[in-house]
């Protein structure tokens, strides 16, 4: 069974941090980059971070470049999403996907059900 469930989401305050797990079956994982993407109100998804399957590269969205940290753990199968210096622009749904390493939706294969994170000013 392929399975990728995000925890970690909340209301934070601008300039908080918040930390985003997302826990996957090894059909997902194993083998694959995996990113977040993110979709605010009203708007369409967006990529956020990703990282390849060794954990040696990571490629992020400019607006949180210096801001976001992404990381996997292989032998937990999990992959994360530390967020410092939060602004109210980062709410949204985020969710995790597994596939390969681009910024594009369209090559991911398998998605969580997302977790919301909500910034206030």
């Amino acid at each position: 069974q392929v399975q990728l469930v995000e925890s970690g989401g909340g209301l934070a305050q601008a300039g908080g941090s918040l930390r985003l797990s997302c826990a996957a079956s090894a059909r997902a994982f194993d083998g694959n980059a995996m990113a977040w993407f993110r979709q605010a109100p009203g708007k369409e998804r967006e990529f956020v971070a990703a990282i390849i399957q060794s954990g040696r590269h990571t490629y992020y969205q400019e607006s949180v470049k210096g801001r976001f940290t992404i990381s996997r753990d292989n032998a937990k199968k999990s992959v994360f999403l530390q967020m410092d210096s939060l602004r109210p622009e980062d709410t949204a749904v985020y969710y995790c996907a597994a596939g390969a390493y681009t910024t594009s939706e369209s090559t991911y294969n398998h998605w969580g059900l997302g977790t919301q994170v909500t910034v206030s000013s």
